[in-house]
């Protein structure tokens, strides 16, 4: 058995699935503020009669680490940049305290300047003065050579719980989107294994050794010992729980515009001839670029239980959710009152949400059930208008999907595929308002637990050979090898392949679950003088995201 729990802003999903049956689910509301508390009376619920020794894994969807970063509830960090010569500083701060270090390493890995140890150890007592235990050490080219930052995280010594290096987190290279995800790495993980620790503890209590894994923002799951380490890939993982939950229940193999409708957001995404679109660089999060991998999404504060208030005699729905429904007992008017006043859901108490209609119906002069009808017809030209947005600008720019750059494709999505818990009762609008098929699956209420149950390990990794220098480098795993001067490019791919297969393997994945595939790959000469001293290879390979098994539906 697979267990998927997905927190979302107003409800917790969960799902178990045994041999792609779905055996159990449930749908609760949040309770309060508190995650870990709703993630784990939700578990519990869900695991009621069930012989739990048969779980296999529990795959969670948790908004710890976003929540964190949008709130500003992060941790204050310590940072000791290198950026070497050619580069301004000013916009690379982004710590409660940064210190630029002289030292430079060049783009193949030389080291050009040694560090200069007094730096490094003002830059200790300056931390510890002001009372931070966490920091994140960046070095330019720590891709190509991290031992820079590995000799500065050996001299900051025992005085931080936590340090950063900004090579584990990314084979990728751009400097400034690695500082910043350094940053909010160092900045969230406290939280995160909070969080973290507070699930062991609660499943030691009760017997469960059950194995626990955390959904990416690429569509992926990672052990919850490496996402410990590496917080920054759980953020948005609400969206990705939503797509594969999407691609589990609506398979399709054409451009197609997936929507997941919930109680506080309303989450965009698109296929390219069934291929979700990628994010080519990394996750941008409240004002900071990353260098997480992720699937394209893009969310708007519109959903079931947004507030309805009228502005001029005009309706305006979100962006925020003030409190639930009104025919919950909640303060204000929501479509989901209007779905409730027009008898298309049945919950909650119809009179209150007829009165919230006429009330509103008053000022505009119309009968309650045209009033919720405008509602819900708004809340679709609300979403065609975003839709509208998005496509513009994806198609004003290379298109990449999670396997390649599609040169001069411009996205035209011929279907709606929608999940979420106004799904069904919004599918006739947004097919008017799109002129598109609109589709739902059975379980669209429960889609993004699904997703997260079936969610695959993913990995990725990007690997430099220099065959001058004899050295082979893949820094996000810390791994350096000697090679010989033959080293080949087919050599660099059965080897970048080899460690992505053993990583996955480490953190829980099974072998049949593992499919790698090759994504970049570069080789050209290295020239000293008149001739070749020798070859600079990279690869940069992934297991590619996708759903444990099939859906029996």
């Amino acid at each position: 058995m697979i267990v998927g729990l997905d927190m979302g802003g107003t409800h917790i999903d969960g799902v178990i699935i045994e041999k792609g049956t779905i055996i159990n689910t449930i749908k609760k509301p949040r309770d309060g503020e508190d995650i870990f508390v709703s993630i784990w009376a939700a578990l519990e619920e869900l695991l009621s009669n069930q012989d739990i020794s048969r779980i296999k894994r529990i795959n969670l969807s948790t908004t710890v680490s976003t929540n964190a970063i949008v709130e500003g509830k992060t941790t204050p960090v310590g940072m000791i940049i290198q950026s070497g010569p050619g580069l301004p500083h000013d916009f690379l701060a982004c710590g409660n305290e940064n210190v630029f270090i002289s030292g430079y390493i060049d783009h193949r890995g030389k080291v050009v300047e040694e560090l200069d140890l007094e730096e490094i150890n003002n830059a200790r007592d300056l931390f510890i003065k002001n009372g931070l235990k966490t920091c994140a050490v960046v070095t330019k080219f720590c891709t190509r050579n991290f031992d820079h930052e590995v000799e500065i995280k050996k001299l900051l010594g025992d005085e931080f719980d936590h340090i950063t290096m900004g090579h584990t987190l990314s084979g990728v290279l751009n400097f400034p989107r690695r500082v910043f995800s350094a940053y909010l790495n160092a900045a969230i993980h406290k939280t995160f294994n909070q969080f973290s620790l507070s699930i062991k503890k609660a499943m030691m209590e009760r017997g469960m050794n059950t194995p626990l894994f955390i959904l990416k923002a690429d569509g992926g799951t990672t052990g919850l010992a490496q996402a410990e380490d590496k917080p920054i890939e759980t953020i948005l993982s609400g969206p990705a729980a939503s797509l594969m939950g999407l691609n589990a229940l609506l398979e399709t193999h054409e451009d197609a515009l997936l929507l997941d409708i919930g109680g506080t957001t309303t989450d965009i995404f698109f296929l390219v001839d069934g291929v979700p679109l990628f994010e080519p660089l990394g996750i941008d999060i409240h004002s900071y670029k990353t260098l997480t991998r992720a699937i394209y999404s893009a969310s708007m504060g519109l959903g079931g239980d947004s507030s309805v208030r009228l502005e001029n005699r005009r309706i305006k729905i979100g962006p925020r959710r003030e409190g639930p429904p009104y025919a919950l007992g909640g303060p204000m008017p929501t479509p989901t009152d209007a779905m409730i006043a027009l008898g298309l859901v049945e919950f909650g108490d119809r009179k209150r949400a007829i009165a919230a209609m006429e009330s509103l119906g008053r000022v505009l002069g119309l009968s309650p059930e045209e009033t919720a009808g405008n509602i819900l017809d708004t809340l679709g030209s609300m979403i065609k208008f975003k839709v509208g947005q998005l496509l513009a600008k994806i198609n004003s720019k290379p298109v990449y999907t999670i396997h390649e750059l599609l040169h001069g494709r411009r996205l035209n999505p011929q279907r709606i595929n929608l999940i979420g818990g106004p799904a069904k009762c919004l599918s006739p609008i947004l097919e008017k308002k799109f002129n598109l098929p609109c589709y739902y699956p059975r379980d669209y209420a429960i889609a993004n637990a699904i997703g997260a149950a079936m969610a695959k390990v993913t990995q990725d990794i990007t690997l430099v050979a220099d065959t001058q220098r004899r050295l082979l480098i893949a820094g996000e795993y810390g791994i350096r090898e000697r090679i010989g001067r033959n080293f080949t490019i087919e050599d660099a791919r059965k080897r970048a392949v080899q460690l992505l297969r053993d990583r996955a393997i480490a953190q829980g994945a099974k072998e049949d679950e593992i499919k790698t595939e090759i994504i970049e790959e570069s080789i050209f000469n290295m020239v000293d003088g008149f001739y070749t001293a020798g070859k600079n290879i990279r690869v940069k390979a992934q297991i590619k995201p996708g759903l444990v098994g099939d859906l029996r539906i």
